[in-house]
């Protein structure tokens, strides 16, 4: 069995229960649309955004995303925007740009306020090298996203 197909993410893992992973689980059960998740538990869902070194290793290096990896970036951004409108009140609209090369940008806007904003290269790597590096990097991007809520409330409400 190959380092892709083997799970990375256990049951037991702590960040299993942290707020954003619940959050993801929903942006990626909203896209299941043939219930392929019916069943399966929260680690097996969030198990393919991780990508361990091996796992990296084992994907080229150029290449092209389908369609489950862009599904994927899609649901990231939107569980980060749902995150910042639960905690700040405000809605949070992410707004995607992809090329079938897998390069692109994401934005998240407030009002008229662009609160996050990356620039997506190599999109068929998309992940994290833990589930912990996950919610650490998602925690930071929707911090700074309310600080410059906060920092500039004039343009969020406009």
């Amino acid at each position: 069995m190959s380092a892709v197909e083997e799970m990375v993410v256990e049951e037991n893992d702590a960040y299993i229960e942290h707020t954003f992973v619940g959050e993801m689980l929903k942006q990626l059960k909203a896209l299941d649309t043939y219930d392929t998740y019916e069943g399966w538990s929260t680690a097996k869902i969030i198990d393919p955004l991780i990508l361990t070194k091996e796992r990296k290793r084992e994907i080229p290096v150029v290449g092209d995303p389908d369609e489950i990896v862009m599904a994927r970036v899609k649901a990231y951004y939107n569980a980060l925007a749902t995150s910042i409108e639960q905690q700040t009140g405000k809605m949070a609209v992410p707004m995607i740009n992809l090329t079938h090369e897998g390069f692109g940008r994401a934005l998240i806007m407030v009002g008229k306020l662009i609160v996050v904003d990356k620039t997506l290269r190599d999109v068929h790597r998309f992940g994290f090298p833990s589930l912990e590096k996950m919610c650490e990097k998602s925690d930071q991007i929707i911090s700074s996203a309310t600080k410059l809520m906060e920092q500039f409330p004039e343009v969020v409400e406009a």
